[in-house]
Parts: structure tokens; sequence; C-alpha cells
């Protein structure tokens, strides 16, 4: 499911688990899972030994539906890789987004 809206990769909610993310022009990342709630929170090491951030994907009650919310945190904004990181990805976060209500329905 991972890869319909954003990067295909061996995700599973198993910490510890260490996986990679095809990031297509941007190479395989190298990743590695820090922490699950079941259905409610998965949290996972991004681009080791280069960008070095933390992705956290979390599920909360809202109303009548469930709120995601995203943080990518860790950015070292000291270093250009790693403000050229924050400054792409924070631009195109909203895009990834956007297409997990599309890959919801066809999983539907």
């Amino acid at each position: 499911m991972h890869a319909r809206w954003w990067a295909a990769g061996d995700v599973k909610p198993v910490v510890g688990h260490r996986f990679t993310l095809d990031m297509g022009n941007f190479g395989s990342q190298p990743c590695e899972v820090t922490a699950v709630e079941d259905q409610r929170l998965l949290a996972y090491r991004f681009a080791e030994g280069t960008l070095d951030t933390t992705l956290t994907w979390s599920l909360r009650p809202e109303g009548e539906g469930t709120l995601l919310v995203l943080t990518h945190a860790g950015f070292d904004l000291d270093s250009p890789m790693g403000r050229q990181a924050y400054e792409g990805m924070g631009k195109g976060w909203p895009h990834v987004l956007n297409r997990l209500p599309g890959a919801l329905d066809e999983a539907a």
C-alpha cells in the first residue's frame, strides 16, 4: 500500500525491521522501523547514513473519520543537503498526501 502513494519498499510494522525505499531518481534509501502501535502509528528512520531523518505516520480518530498525521523530523538545516531536502520534501509532501485518498479508494 505504501508504494501506491509514495515509494515502493518492503515496509513491515515490526520494530527493528530494515528495508529500502525506491525513491526513483533519488535512489534506494535505507530505513529502519523505530516504533509501531497497531493501526495507530508507524515510525521509521529514513535515508540512514545520508539524510538521517525520521518519518512518523499516525492515525487518530476524528469525528466519524480518521486523521492522518505525518511528521518528518530530524533535518540538519546546517548542511546544504539537509536544507535542500527540507525545502524539497516540504513542497513534495502535500502532493504525496493528496494521492492517498485515491489509493485508499482503489484498495477498497
